[in-house]
């Protein structure tokens, strides 16, 4: 419910009036009496920010602190200014001219000797500038450079965490908000510590101008003798002091309370009597002051009863911890065993990888979490590449793996795991090495390709020899980096697809008005959206994407029809994924009476998933994969080429083995864009391989 534009127009001037008035405070002159409730108020206002300073559990629970001394130390220079006028106009006419609080403090603080009040003023200026003042400036100053130093690895761990599934997206902005306030918090607390240092410096010296003020006007202007002006205007001058230097002591010590404060679930006076709550610290304290109370020279009257009070102290606390040991646990009623929570069977984690005990210290934070960052790195790369976000990663620890095993879920599907040696590296052999290294011999998780679990030390001599070296970190990381691309469709559902509508609304709102709800519904771009990151097509471009499906599709179209019409229109975008601009596309095409053979099984039965049969299809993969291998070895961009006809199902089926391998149609090759045929799988040499029908005629 909204407040009344009255109450909203008197709550946001409030402020700006109350600055307006310290000004003329310190301008207009003001009557005794008000004088006198402004030193009331200023007492009433440092005793409450000294209470509500020692009340906090951390710093960050009176963030206000730094704006609110500006303001107290405002309203006490304007009261200082003010009282000034006052001593110095009236101050002939006796102790009772400038207010009753002056006159209270002149004359029950200092008994009226003024000599006394020069030296109790000089003893809280030392003990405010010097020791309170002075330190509280340097926490200041050392917490503000530690916590800006600190920023950045605090907004790593938070990432850490939002990856690990310990915290909620919404937890890791309110973590993030919490850190950035806090650097302001401590930076802020370092400017207003100059702030109470001068407003120190500053009672000094109103002090002096009043004093030689009064002695100057009282002689001259009033014919009053030395003695008699400087008995009633030092006095003034000293009543005036103490009491805007007794609320500008409670500030700072509230200061000081604040920049050393540690967080703690206690307020200031919990955590101190937490920690002095224990019985072992009072016991000595008892036995030394009853030592000395054996002195012949020291006030046993004095000095035994506090061995006493400290013995006492100390016997309460131990039987009081006594007592909790013996005492009985407490029954905390637990849920029924029948009753069962939707969290206990259900795993809202789209990704996660877990751990055996062994590979805990990856992720400890502590060590810098090494997993942890290359985990987030993989992330942020990936979502870059695809064109959406990835899910954060769960890691967790499970008892019931092998020390050094890892599994990898998605989708609570396991898709891969390993085994790493954290104290170890992982030599892999990338080609000719010198000389063999010693190690255990395994697979790398990713490729299978052959490699060696090594000691650290011995990380120069395999790189010396050839060997490419990795640490545990990176083993993992490259693994689920593989595993996340493989399953990109399986991890995009109706929520990233919203999210990239939303995107384009933000700022093309006219296309995407035209592309959804009508005539193509989310689940019909979520769908569209799986199939081409089935094949690796990214959806970086979502603008092109749109427009292809507006351009090239109906709304009657069925999938695998808008796929095959969108990928045409993407076919520039497919291709530079494949190779970049200015190369040739490297093509492996299909013999001219085998792609016919495959139009025709697709042609047969065009609504089955799997229409080729499974003899021809064995024989095709197997074709393929001896033409395409010295490709892959190379890591060399290329692509099978066929007809639009058997395109969706040849593709289908050498994802099964080849998961880099793209296959387009000759309609979805750039006009521009060069192609160099660099194999032909089919045709004499594999015919007796294939169950063609004119096979068996030919031999006969």
């Amino acid at each position: 419910m909204t407040q009344p534009l009255w109450k909203s127009l008197a709550t946001g001037a409030a402020l700006p009036a109350a600055i307006l008035a310290l000004v003329l405070l310190m301008v207009v002159p003001v009557p005794a009496l008000l004088l006198d409730i402004g030193f009331i108020t200023n007492i009433m206002i440092s005793l409450a920010v000294l209470m509500v300073a020692l009340s906090a559990a951390k710093p960050l629970d009176f963030s206000a602190f730094p704006t609110v001394l500006l303001l107290a130390t405002l309203f006490r220079l304007a009261l200082n200014v003010a009282s000034t006028r006052v001593v110095l106009v009236d101050g002939h006419q006796g102790a009772a001219a400038a207010g009753h609080v002056i006159e209270a403090f002149g004359a029950f603080l200092i008994g009226g000797d003024y000599v006394v009040g020069l030296f109790v003023f000089a003893v809280l200026m030392i003990i405010n500038l010097v020791v309170i003042t002075k330190g509280a400036g340097r926490v200041s100053e050392v917490s503000a450079r530690f916590t800006l130093d600190a920023l950045p690895g605090k907004q790593m761990a938070i990432d850490a965490d939002l990856n690990a599934g310990l915290l909620t997206p919404d937890e890791a902005k309110a973590r993030r908000q919490e850190v950035a306030t806090e650097a302001d918090f401590y930076g802020s607390m370092d400017g207003a510590s100059k702030f109470v240092k001068g407003d120190a410096v500053a009672g000094l010296l109103i002090l002096f101008v009043n004093i030689i003020g009064g002695l100057i006007l009282g002689v001259i202007s009033h014919d009053l003798s030395l003695g008699e002006a400087a008995r009633t205007y030092i006095t003034l001058a000293i009543g005036d002091a103490l009491v805007a230097q007794i609320p500008a002591l409670l500030l700072s010590i509230a200061a000081a309370a604040i920049v050393t404060r540690v967080a703690s679930p206690f307020d200031l006076s919990g955590q101190i009597g937490s920690q002095f709550g224990q019985w072992r610290a009072w016991a000595p304290v008892a036995a030394i002051l009853g030592l000395l109370g054996l002195i012949p020279a020291m006030p046993q009257s004095v000095v035994l009863p506090a061995a006493a009070i400290a013995g006492g102290i100390c016997w309460f606390l131990r039987r009081r911890e006594l007592a909790a040991q013996t005492a009985p646990p407490k029954i905390v009623a637990s849920p029924e065993p029948h009753e069962i929570a939707w969290e206990d069977v259900c795993e809202t984690a789209p990704v996660s990888l877990e751990l055996g005990y062994a590979l805990v210290g990856l992720v400890d934070e502590m060590k810098r979490a090494p997993l942890m960052a290359r985990i987030t790195a993989v992330r942020r790369q990936l979502s870059r590449e695809l064109g959406f976000v990835l899910p954060p990663v769960k890691v967790s620890d499970d008892l019931a793996l092998d020390g050094n095993r890892y599994r990898i879920r998605i989708g609570g599907v396991m898709v891969g795991d390993g085994q790493v040696w954290p104290n170890e590296l992982l030599a892999l052999a990338a080609g000719d090495t010198l000389e063999p290294i010693p190690g255990r011999a395994c697979k790398d998780p990713s490729f299978g390709l052959d490699a060696l679990w090594i000691a650290a030390e011995r990380q120069v001599d395999a790189i010396a020899n050839g060997y490419t070296v990795v640490d545990p970190a990176t083993v993992i990381a490259t693994h689920l980096n593989q595993l996340l691309t493989r399953s990109a469709a399986d991890l995009f559902g109706l929520d990233e697809a919203q999210a990239l509508v939303g995107t384009l609304k933000s700022g093309y709102p006219q296309l995407a008005q035209g592309l959804t709800p009508q005539p193509y519904p989310l689940a019909t771009i979520a769908a569209l959206c799986r199939s081409l990151l089935s094949e690796r097509v990214p959806l970086r471009d979502f603008r092109a994407l749109a427009s292809a499906m507006i351009s090239a599709g109906r709304p009657d179209m069925p999938i695998p029809e808008l796929v095959e019409a969108v990928r045409r229109q993407l076919s520039g975008l497919i291709v530079q994924t494949i190779v970049p601009a200015q190369m040739p596309l490297p093509a492996v095409t299909i013999d001219p009476e085998l792609e016919a053979l495959l139009n025709q099984s697709v042609r047969a039965a065009p609504d089955a998933t799997w229409p080729i049969e499974p003899d021809l299809a064995r024989n095709i993969v197997a074709a393929i994969g001896e033409a395409v291998e010295p490709l892959l070895l190379a890591a060399r961009g290329f692509a099978v080429i066929v007809s639009p006809l058997c395109r969706p199902a040849l593709a289908r089926l050498l994802r099964t083995q080849f998961t880099e391998v793209a296959v387009l149609s000759f309609l979805e090759i750039p006009d521009a864009k060069a192609v160099e045929i660099i194999a032909t799988v089919g045709g004499r040499q594999e015919e007796p391989a294939l169950p063609h029908p004119d096979q068996t005629e030919k031999d006969q």
